[in-house]
């Protein structure tokens, strides 16, 4: 039978000190404004906690340097030493397209229905709820579905909506959709939920929450919102920038959608956009985006990501 998750401490125990991750663990935040762990945080931390952005002191970058097993943990769970961005699966969409259906309709339904929530996070291998109520999380890993109340855990392959809304106790529905949401549907209908993709979906949303939990680190984290993965849009973001001067905009990490094929990263000011400059690409919204392809062929797709998006956040900011 498979043990409840707790990452923090997981981690922890790998690194030998006091170490951060990326994704959400126990125990449950119950109260706002957030309702969840900030992954990245270092308040209350010893000299040497590690941390998986430049923030804090010690970084897994550093320790995976001089130790094959911390690396490879690391590397896992986009936390250092990073692997290059798989290729993307054969029959992606419509897959992608089933995953986003679970993420929308159950996943977050059963965060809602506790504390009015409906966020989601990166977690291993998919994307799930951060822990709510008596220490309770819902999450995908690969082509599964988790709910972990407690100690208890309970796994089984996705099959259909109804079935996967009856294991996380709730009930399937579009409340959480959005203008790209892709529709419902038939709700008894299989689920067409490769392993492949799921783990694929994994690694984008592990590697976009590195990603802009270090935009996060840097300057534009003085105004940042946190990283969520919305499921009505079922892309990872953060908004960041001076509203008031006409600054603020999106950041995210899309693992694609009906206009776009493969995953993208974007910038979508809030307001307009200087579309004479050409990083101002986009051709669906008055913003900027980097295609999948694009990222891959970088010598460093990390760098290439956060390239894209500081440049972004200056040319918004510059007078």
């Amino acid at each position: 039978m498979r043990g409840p998750r707790n990452p923090r401490a997981e981690a922890t125990q790998v690194a030998g000190t006091d170490a951060r991750v990326l994704e959400p663990s126990p125990p449950a935040v119950n109260e706002p404004p957030w309702f969840a762990d900030d992954p990245v945080s270092t308040d209350g931390a010893d000299a040497e906690v590690v941390t998986p952005t430049s923030a804090g002191p010690h970084t897994w970058e550093e320790l995976a340097a001089s130790d094959a097993a911390i690396a490879a943990y690391a590397r896992d769970h986009w936390l250092g030493a990073y692997k290059p961005l798989p290729a993307v699966p054969p029959g992606y969409a419509p897959s992608r397209d089933d995953y986003h259906r679970v993420a929308y309709a159950v996943v977050s339904n059963a965060r809602k229905q506790a504390n009015g929530k409906f966020g989601l996070r990166y977690t291993f291998g998919g994307f799930g709820t951060p822990f709510f109520g008596h220490d309770e999380q819902v999450r995908v890993e690969g082509p599964e579905l988790v709910v972990q109340r407690g100690d208890t855990v309970v796994a089984e392959p996705l099959t259909t909506l109804a079935r996967a809304a009856e294991l996380a106790g709730t009930t399937a529905d579009d409340a959480q959709a959005e203008h790209d949401t892709v529709a419902l549907g038939d709700l008894e209908r299989t689920l067409d939920v490769p392993g492949e993709v799921g783990w694929f979906l994994g690694d984008w949303f592990g590697f976009a929450t590195s990603v802009l939990e270090e935009l996060r680190a840097g300057p534009a984290g003085r105004d940042a919102s946190r990283i969520q993965i919305w499921p009505g849009h079922f892309d990872a973001a953060l908004d960041a920038g001076d509203e008031a001067a006409g600054a603020r905009a999106s950041y995210g990490a899309s693992p694609g959608d009906g206009s776009h094929p493969e995953p993208y990263l974007y910038v979508g000011p809030w307001g307009e956009g200087d579309r004479s400059d050409p990083y101002w690409n986009a051709a669906s919204f008055g913003g900027a985006n980097l295609g999948y392809t694009r990222l891959r062929e970088a010598a460093d797709p990390r760098q290439a990501a956060l390239d894209f998006f500081g440049q972004g956040y200056e040319l918004l900011h510059r007078k």
